[in-house]
């Protein structure tokens, strides 16, 4: 008797969990944004981070003021992306648009809800002649 109400109790628990996570809702898909895109939502909005997925030596010679960098061919990238405050706005940027695609998608798993694909990436931006920092 006791191992039928176990058995009934764990079934009971996993349909629980399940019905849970299908009426969850998913995070929204990252939106890729230009660089006027940008300007308006960095003025609507304090709560932004700048998170830069370039190497550590791209970084180096360059980035966006106060970018945060978190290389995405690192083996601690979702590690490292894991542990940042998912109650912030982030615009993600690369040189030129493909890791910080794939980086958004990454993001998007983990649960984080505002992501902003930078769509120039740093390149564009240093083309339409943002400042940066070295």
């Amino acid at each position: 008797m006791k191992n039928r109400l176990a058995l009934v109790a764990a079934l009971l628990f996993a349909m629980c969990a399940w019905s849970a996570e299908k009426t969850s809702a998913p995070p929204a898909p990252a939106k890729r944004i230009g660089l006027e895109e940008f300007d308006k939502l960095s003025a609507a909005n304090t709560n932004i981070v700048i998170l830069d997925v370039r190497t550590a030596a791209e970084f180096e010679k360059g980035r966006i003021a106060g970018a945060t960098n978190i290389d995405y061919n690192s083996l601690r990238f979702t590690e490292k992306a894991g542990a940042l405050d998912r109650n912030k706005t982030y615009v993600v940027t690369c040189a030129v648009g493909m890791r910080s695609a794939r980086a958004c998608k990454k993001l998007e798993g983990l649960g984080f809800k505002e992501i902003y694909d930078l769509a120039p990436g740093f390149d564009g931006w240093k083309k339409a002649h943002r400042p940066f920092e070295k």
